[in-house]
């Protein structure tokens, strides 16, 4: 990626000013062991506002769970701004589990969804008691493509630091900003599942086919058998998905009836 220092310079300018604007003393990211997460605490650590990184295990993985440690470890020892805590919520999870009965043993995605909306309500909480704002994790291709996040989950921000790079961007800054190999070399993946199956395995797709379709505006006729499989997922999440990209519908009452 072209001018990789000066988008780096320019998101944490951007991140520095909202807050200041914001009247915020700095941000709070969720940390999963990820790309996305590790490039936008970083950027926000550049900062120099102070940002909070939380881990929220929920049956966490081990792999995902000590990518997330090394990476909080690295932060600690770059910035002095940063601080750590950990929440562990899987016994929050098991009692909603619990009490919800049927929705745990038929509805599999609904309860990977809510893992993510127990962290959001988390990240909040914190939030507020210490004056931060939650940034958001998210990149174009999920936030505006395929529509790869959850709905008051990890959708649910305050502001998008990197939403308008695309996944293979977001690795080369990772890779400038000095990322931990683990994480620069680790699947992509979601962490909504004990399994830890990776975003790949669950949208049928590598994040540089999406991309390749997301700006795809030649001619379906000339498309080899793969590109066309990949332009077909990408355009069936993009529909699914599209009551999470964009506002939520209101209905306007004809001025003839009020």
């Amino acid at each position: 990626m072209k001018q990789t220092q000066e988008i780096v310079e320019y998101i944490s300018k951007w991140l520095l000013t909202y807050s200041d604007q914001a009247a915020a003393d700095g941000f709070i990211i969720g940390i999963s062991g990820g790309i996305d997460s590790a490039v936008t605490s970083t950027l926000c650590a550049l900062t120099g506002k102070k940002v909070m990184v939380v881990t929220m295990p929920i049956r966490q993985t081990k792999a995902e769970h000590d990518r997330a440690t090394e990476h909080i470890d690295w932060l600690l020892q770059q910035f002095p701004n940063v601080v750590a805590q950990t929440v562990e919520l899987t016994d929050v999870f098991t009692q909603l589990e619990e009490n919800l009965g049927e929705v745990t043993k038929q509805h599999h995605l609904a309860m990977a969804n809510t893992r993510s909306r127990l962290r959001m309500t988390t990240l909040y909480a914190l939030g507020q008691v210490n004056r931060l704002l939650v940034a958001g994790t998210g990149n174009k291709v999920e936030d505006f493509g395929v529509g790869f996040f959850t709905k008051y989950g990890d959708g649910g921000v305050d502001v998008s630091p990197i939403a308008d790079l695309m996944k293979t961007e977001v690795f080369a800054l990772g890779e400038h900003l000095g990322i931990v190999h683990s994480i620069q070399s680790a699947k992509p993946t979601d962490g909504l599942w004990e399994d830890g199956r990776s975003d790949e395995d669950q949208i049928g797709a590598t994040y540089p086919e999406l991309e390749w379709a997301m700006q795809f505006t030649g001619s379906e006729t000339e498309l080899n058998e793969r590109q066309q499989e990949v332009l077909a997922i990408y355009r069936r999440l993009n529909r699914l998905n599209k009551h999470k990209m964009e506002p939520i519908p209101v209905c306007i009452i004809p001025n003839e009836l009020t």
